[in-house]
């Protein structure tokens, strides 16, 4: 039987914690950034946990 294989772009965008959990960066964080307050600019540097419903579909992605 053959490898299964990861799916790279999910790879390069989700994280995966010591726990099991998936990470992901927020949207809209790569241009425009003049014009968006301290406060939005301040909350790209995190990362936030997916929803539980898209958290099982990636999981298969990831292998």
């Amino acid at each position: 039987m053959p490898k299964l294989k990861v799916h790279k772009g999910a790879q390069k965008r989700i994280h995966i914690t010591g726990r099991g959990k998936l990470l992901r960066f927020k949207i809209g964080k790569s241009h425009l950034r003049r014009k968006k307050t301290k406060r939005i600019k301040r909350q790209y540097a995190g990362k936030t946990p997916l929803s539980s419903g898209m958290a099982s579909r990636i999981r298969g992605l990831l292998g």
